[in-house]
Order: structure tokens, then C-alpha cells, then sequence
């Protein structure tokens, strides 16, 4: 009795949660997706159901993972992830254009990439505290040092997914190592030059790209790659064509108004209601009142994550901490954005809500790692090497 209770106490609750209410709201709306589109003949509910109980399962094992396995481990994850991302450009089935899943008997298709960008946290998180123990000294030298070991562990898998080609996922990438960045201890003399610089010539292209598309042509670019941004800008250009999915998006989303029409009314049929833009499912059912509230679950679980790293006070993992936050608020972010027309649309799902078993089993696994954080930490055990890594 007594194991089992010490057991218990080192579960975070309020984590499981948030996981279970965003798991409800998540099959209540690939429900009513399913309901309001007559070309869906497969039942999404129940694959998705089999999925959450294949990820809890994950979750189990990746919470078993202690310190000394993640930082001993860390790097035969990772090269595991890069085979699995070279096995899928050979053997992977092509979907959309991209060739980015491969088949698992019983379970239907995998993205290992999902999963690769869990092992990314976990390296990445090796990375800046093996170099920060290291040289404890911050210097412009070291943390540049840093930033190239950061850069070439994240380049890597970026350079294969986007063979596949997967621009949404590799964005996903740069964001985890971008937060990762802000809180491994490099100086701001890197950063604002760094971060800076990236933010210019991204606003420069964005210019040319609207004023000055010829220039870019005689570049070597292709007319057809700037489609996207132009029906982002302005998707009333194209109703028909590539402005068709934003435009009815955000008609769905805004027929919902303050309270919804209800749970499977959704008189706005739209592609990829049950994935990708599943919040448009949310508005147009549950209205602002519904979308809010989903967010407010998203924030919690944030601000949960944000907890643990500040109870633990281990650097290790509160790197992997910020690792996990960045995934989701990027996913979150980039995903709400572009179903009401903020963002650019890159085929990023909303996280523990749109129907996908690859993108449920690699957020489930980030949120493995947080649990396990809790789990495995017992300040009255700490170990002399557990002791120098709350120093």
C-alpha cells in the first residue's frame, strides 16, 4: 500500500488531465467531422481511439526513462531517427506529394518524423548540458561553439524531411531549437544578431515575394512556389483554387459565432476537417466560447509543463521541458493561425486533437518526458551525480 501511494504521489495529475478533457474534445470533434462529410468512410473515432490507447501506452515507457538512460541513450535515439527518416525517403508511402509515412501492420500508417522530433528534445537537451558543464564560463566563443553543435543536431533531420518534402514539420524543428536556444545560457550578443538577422531576411523575402516576384525568378525561383503566400495574404485572389480552404475555414469557424450550432451541425463541409483543420470543427460547433476554452486547456498544460522544470530545478530537464512547450505552442500557434487566416497554411495538425495516430504518438511521447520528470524525481534519493545537476 504504502509503494503504491508513493507511486501516485509522483504522478502529475494535472497533467493527465488536461490530457484526458483535450482526448474527449478530441473525439467529440473528429465525431462530428465524420458526421458532416459524406466522403469519409472510414470511422476515424474508433482508429483514433486505438491510437490513444497505443500512445498512453508510450507514455508508460517514456516515463521509465530516468536521467541516466535519456543522456546515455540520447544519441542511439538519434541515430535510430535519422534511419527511420532515411528508410521512409526509400520505402515510405506517399501521400499528398510527400513521401513521409511508412506502413505498420495493424495500426495503418506512421510519420517518423513525429517521433523524431521527441529524440530532437532529448539531444538537443544532452547537447547544451554536457557543453555547459563543460565551460561553465559564457563566452562569444563557447556559446558560439554551441550554437554550431546545436545547429548541425538540428540540420541534419531537417535536410531528410525536407526530401520527403515537409516544410510544415521542418518549421516545427527550428522552433524547438530556437526556444531551446533562448534558455540554454547563450549570451544576447549571439542571439539578437542571430535572431535578428533571420527575422530581416525573412521580412525582405516576404517583400519581394509581394512587390518584386520577377527579381526572385531571375533567381532561379519558380512562380508557382509563391502561390501559397499570395492566397495567404489574399485568398479572395483564388475562392476556387488555392484560397478555397482558408476561405471556407474561416466561414465555418464564423457561423459558430459566441455559442456554436451544436455538436455535428457544421453546415460547411471543408477537406481535412477531421485533421489539419479540425479547429475549424470547434469554432463552427462550440463558437468562441468552445475555441476558448480549448486554448485555456492548451495554456494550462503549458503552464503545467512550465511548473515542473520550476519544482525539478534540474537544467537537463528543464531544457527538455522547453522543448516539449515550444512543440506544442508551435503547433498550436501555427495551426490556429492558418484555419482563421493569420498564417500561411503547412499541413501542421492541432496537437491531441486532429485525427492522426503519427501526430498524437509523438506529442503523447513529449508529454512522457514531462511525466517522467516528475516520476522519476525523488529529492530524498539523489544520487552524487543528481545532486551536481541541480548546481
Amino acid at each position: 500500500m504504502n509503494s503504491q501511494n508513493k507511486i501516485s504521489a509522483r504522478i502529475d495529475y494535472g497533467i493527465v488531465l488536461s490530457l484526458m478533457l483535450l482526448c474527449l474534445i478530441s473525439m467529440i470533434s473528429i465525431y462530428s467531422a465524420q458526421l458532416t462529410n459524406e466522403q469519409y468512410n472510414a470511422n476515424f473515432v474508433m482508429k483514433q481511439a486505438v491510437w490513444f490507447v497505443v500512445s498512453g501506452f508510450a507514455i508508460f515507457v517514456i516515463m521509465q526513462l530516468d536521467y541516466e538512460r535519456l543522456t546515455k541513450w540520447a544519441y542511439y535515439f538519434y541515430g535510430v531517427g535519422l534511419l527511420m527518416l532515411v528508410f521512409v525517403l526509400f520505402f515510405g508511402k506517399e501521400v499528398n506529394g510527400a513521401k513521409s509515412w511508412i506502413i505498420i501492420p495493424f495500426l495503418g500508417s506512421l510519420q517518423p518524423s513525429e517521433v523524431v522530433k521527441v529524440i530532437l528534445i532529448i539531444v538537443l537537451s544532452k547537447v547544451i548540458w554536457d557543453h555547459n558543464r563543460k565551460y561553465s564560463m559564457h563566452t562569444v566563443k563557447y556559446d558560439f561553439l554551441l550554437l554550431v553543435k546545436m545547429g548541425v543536431i538540428t540540420i541534419i533531420p531537417i535536410g531528410l524531411i525536407m526530401l520527403q518534402p515537409d516544410l510544415g514539420t521542418g518549421l516545427v524543428f527550428i522552433a524547438i531549437m530556437s526556444g531551446m536556444i533562448l534558455v540554454s545560457g547563450i549570451t544576447w550578443k549571439l542571439i539578437v544578431p542571430i535572431y535578428g538577422s533571420i527575422i530581416g531576411v525573412g521580412a525582405a523575402l516576404l517583400y519581394l515575394v509581394l512587390y518584386h516576384e520577377s527579381w526572385l525568378v531571375k533567381l532561379g525561383f519558380k512562380s508557382y512556389q509563391f502561390e501559397r503566400i499570395h492566397t495567404w495574404i489574399n485568398p479572395e485572389l483564388d475562392p476556387q483554387g488555392g484560397g478555397y480552404q482558408v476561405l471556407r475555414a474561416m466561414t465555418a469557424i464564423g457561423s459558430g459565432q459566441i455559442s456554436g450550432n451544436g455538436a455535428g451541425y457544421n453546415a460547411i463541409a471543408i477537406p481535412e476537417n477531421h485533421n489539419d483543420f479540425i479547429f475549424t470543427v470547434i469554432g463552427g460547433d462550440f463558437g468562441f466560447i468552445g475555441a476558448s476554452i480549448l486554448l485555456a486547456i492548451y495554456f494550462l498544460l503549458i503552464y503545467q509543463i512550465i511548473r515542473v522544470a520550476l519544482d525539478i530545478g534540474i537544467p537537463f530537464y528543464s531544457y527538455i521541458c522547453t522543448g516539449v512547450v515550444m512543440m506544442i505552442m508551435f503547433h498550436v500557434f501555427e495551426n490556429v493561425g492558418m484555419n482563421i487566416g493569420l498564417l500561411p497554411i503547412t499541413g501542421i495538425p492541432l496537437p491531441f486533437i486532429s485525427y492522426g495516430g503519427s501526430a498524437l504518438l509523438g506529442n503523447m511521447m513529449a508529454i512522457g518526458l514531462v511525466l517522467g520528470i516528475r516520476y522519476n524525481y525523488q529529492k530524498s534519493m539523489f544520487t552524487v551525480k543528481e545532486e551536481k545537476l541541480a548546481e
